[in-house]
């Protein structure tokens, strides 16, 4: 399979399950690349892990629903993958350098992460 239409495929598949999905090794799965061989070439071409991929695009995610909703923050970090409102709140912090509460307030302080896309230029000049 070639590279760029399997890493589309990844985030593709990580995108629509971004809320249930476990690690590298389900995506590797759907994609139907060893894990080992996805997880390198994926961190190759965007500079990220699959783990730090969906940790990243569920931090900003669940900020965006801390600034959009009324929502209690143990609800938002139960919804996005985290047991305790403590780990959710280190790991929002560590991303946003804000805890949960300071982004509600200040939306400002929302670092964005969008989903990623793949697409390859080559350019050249004929002299």
């Amino acid at each position: 399979m070639e590279w760029i239409t399997a890493i589309k495929k990844a985030i593709k598949y990580m995108e629509d399950e971004l809320l249930t999905v476990k690690g590298p090794e389900e995506v590797a799965d759907h994609v139907h690349i060893s894990s080992m061989y996805l997880q390198r070439g994926f961190q190759i071409m965007t500079g990220f892990t699959i783990g730090e991929y969906i940790r990243n695009r569920r931090l900003y995610l669940a900020a965006m629903e801390l600034v959009n909703t009324g929502d209690k923050i143990i609800d938002v970090a139960l919804k996005y993958g985290y047991e305790t409102p403590e780990s959710f709140t280190k790991a929002f912090t560590r991303f946003h350098n804000a805890t949960p509460t300071e982004v509600r307030k200040n939306r400002a302080a929302v670092k964005t992460f969008l989903p990623l896309r793949v697409s390859i230029v080559i350019q050249g000049e004929f002299l």
